[in-house]
């Protein structure tokens, strides 16, 4: 049984993408008899086979070599689009990552959407977004990844729209798609420019042809640049990172996802072309580079925002940073291990937060607080979420940023200080948004805020529990770091960073300090506060070079193209209406028109004998 469901583990996308398509008839109303909630029931059912289908999976390709299934689709003209399908124990166990997650956001989405007019076409989306995830998880080829990375961008865009009534939602939708398809087209550029390197676009092939591959420097470096912009947009990475922030307009609910596998597609593709992308080290530099300025810079940012979306999202963005570095020194292990202790902890986040917002009038931080006495469980889940995040014993990411930082000690050792950094400003920055919420006494717009129903506190009481085992299922899997051969100064401070920055931060917003906290120099706050005024760097320089070429383009379709067109109309109606008096068919009118033309002629032919003497007459 387990070998026949490893044997067909590749056609574990299609549930979601059946229970998606099962969901549409109750998106647009055709099913009103029963009301929404049967599309959301049907989601969950084929998640479930799913999930359960990728477990069992797992388990029989476990300490087996990966096999390779191919799916033939087109061979025309020298061009083979063949969909490859890889089955190893990583890839079925991100399958199995996705539709865990994915079935406890629909849980959870039961009790936040409950009276939601959206519920169809919601589940339905998230039938696509799994659908598309697991995918990607499976798929061996760039060409198709890059495929699978647009369903994905579409999806995000119709997601974060699905309350389309609101000016907020509308433009926050658009601007995620826009920012996204920037990284997409190049990325897109990246992907067609390899081919003629490579002569393929399976990433097994690939890395064995980077191996012995001599291609020109420069051209690999133009293509491997162009490869990163994608992921560098799915990672919302420094400049592409606005679309988070603007996406969090969208459902909690998607938002589970979002902050933990979506953000994720660009790094695991990133893993998969490591071998290409280091032929260059000016990508690999790139790489590093966009990392540690993203890590560090969306650290600080997360310190000052207030909305309680816009706290965590920006926290994904610095995670994601040190993928890029993990990626960028060839430490393809620990990326993958920080992707999967990231997906947990953030996940658990999102779904401790949602609650707060779904019944609280407010989302600004600075407007709640006291909700430990009356959402404890949301509280103990928002404690093990940041547990899990930063370097704390003996939790997940503790040992995933030891295994980064292991690597880098002897060759980069300035970026274990980025590493630790990011580390100590992750503990602030979540220590301070607990002691916001859930510290202090309880304020006008929390004073009425009970904990959530059982919809919602049902998948946030299974991921707490398994946030807390992870190193037990690590270690079982045997993907856990060996203690006696990791540095031991690593870890010192690693622990001694999060302890600092709790402290810090716990002293601060947990004490009698008055509140807001304001730094010494205004100007940096309002850089911190302001996204270091990316957005308004974008304004001044792309969005005002897109709106001057548009006028432009106006300008020369209205008056150029336009103008050329309708001179020419305008000729030729008047010329028409000039001949249609000369071709009336009537006598009448030919005899007039000749007539006309002898008289015109003769004053011609007559003008210097009479002209002369009416010019004297005249004057």
């Amino acid at each position: 049984m387990a070998q026949f469901l490893l044997e067909t583990v590749w056609l574990v996308p299609l549930y979601a993408l059946i229970g998606g398509l099962l969901a549409v008839p109750w998106s647009p109303g055709i099913i009103r008899k029963t009301g929404p909630r049967p599309a959301g029931y049907l989601n969950l059912v084929m998640t479930f086979l799913a999930f359960l289908h990728s477990a069992i999976a797992l388990q029989a390709t476990w300490n087996h070599p990966p096999q390779e299934v191919f799916i033939h689709w087109l061979s025309t003209a020298g061009l083979d689009l063949t969909i490859a399908v890889e089955i190893s124990s990583i890839s079925v166990g991100a399958l199995v990552v996705i539709t865990g997650l994915n079935l406890l956001a629909q849980i959870y989405a039961i009790g936040y959407m409950e009276m939601d007019w959206g519920w169809g076409r919601f589940y339905s989306l998230l039938g696509l977004f799994e659908a598309g995830l697991c995918a990607l998880a499976l798929c061996n080829n760039l060409f198709f990844s890059y495929v699978i990375l647009e369903v994905l961008t579409l999806g995000t865009y119709l997601l974060v729209g699905l309350w389309f009534s609101q000016p907020l939602v509308v433009s926050g939708a658009r601007d995620a798609f826009l920012t996204k398809r920037v990284g997409d087209l190049f990325l897109l550029i990246g992907v067609l420019g390899l081919w003629p390197l490579a002569g393929t676009w399976d990433y097994n092939e690939l890395a064995v042809w980077a191996t012995t591959a001599e291609v020109d420097p420069s051209v690999i470096t133009l293509v491997g640049l162009a490869l990163i912009a994608g992921p560098m947009g799915k990672c919302a990475q420094f400049p592409l990172h606005l679309w988070l922030d603007e996406a969090m307009e969208g459902p909690v609910p998607s938002t589970v996802l979002r902050n933990s596998v979506v953000v994720a597609s660009g790094a695991w593709v990133l893993i998969k072309l490591q071998p290409v992308l280091t032929l260059s080290p000016v990508v690999s530099a790139a790489m590093v580079a966009i990392g540690a300025v993203t890590a560090i810079g969306a650290s600080l940012i997360a310190i000052a925002q207030i909305d309680v979306k816009r706290c965590q999202s920006y926290s994904v963005s610095a995670y994601m940073g040190l993928v890029f570095i993990a990626v960028g020194t060839q430490q393809d292990d620990a990326a993958l291990l920080l992707v999967l202790t990231h997906a947990l902890s953030a996940a658990l986040l999102v779904m401790s937060t949602g609650g707060i917002i779904w019944n609280s009038i407010s989302q600004d931080v600075t407007q709640l607080g006291g909700l430990w006495s009356r959402r404890p469980i949301s509280g103990l889940a928002f404690i093990v979420g940041t547990l899990g995040l930063i370097g704390f014993p003996p939790l997940g990411s503790f040992w995933a940023l030891m295994k980064l930082a292991d690597g880098l000690w002897d060759t980069h050792p300035w970026l274990v200080g980025i590493v630790i950094g990011v580390n100590a400003l992750t503990a602030v920055s979540l220590t301070r948004e607990f002691g916001l919420i859930f510290g202090g006494k309880p304020k006008q717009m929390s004073e009425r805020s009970p904990e959530v129903h059982w919809p919602m506190v049902l998948p946030m009481v299974i991921l707490f529990g398994f946030v807390l085992h992870l190193p037990l299922v690590l270690q079982s899997l045997s993907l856990l770091p060996n203690w006696a051969t990791m540095n031991k100064d690593v870890a010192l401070l690693l622990i001694w960073s999060s302890i600092f920055g709790f402290s810090v931060s716990g002293v601060i917003y947990l004490g009698n300090i008055p509140k807001p906290i304001r730094l010494p120099w205004k100007g940096l706050q309002d850089l911190l506060a302001n996204d270091f005024y990316t957005p308004a760097i974008y304004r001044m320089t792309i969005i005002f070079s897109v709106a001057q070429l548009a006028k432009f383009a106006d300008m020369v379709d209205r008056f150029v193209v336009d103008g050329i067109v309708n001179f020419v109309g305008l000729f030729s109606l008047l010329g028409g209406e000039g001949l249609k008096y000369s071709t009336s068919g009537q006598t009448q009118t030919y005899a007039f028109t000749v007539l006309l033309g002898i008289g015109v002629l003769g004053a011609w032919v007559t003008w210097p004998y009479w002209g002369v003497q009416f010019l004297e007459l005249m004057f």
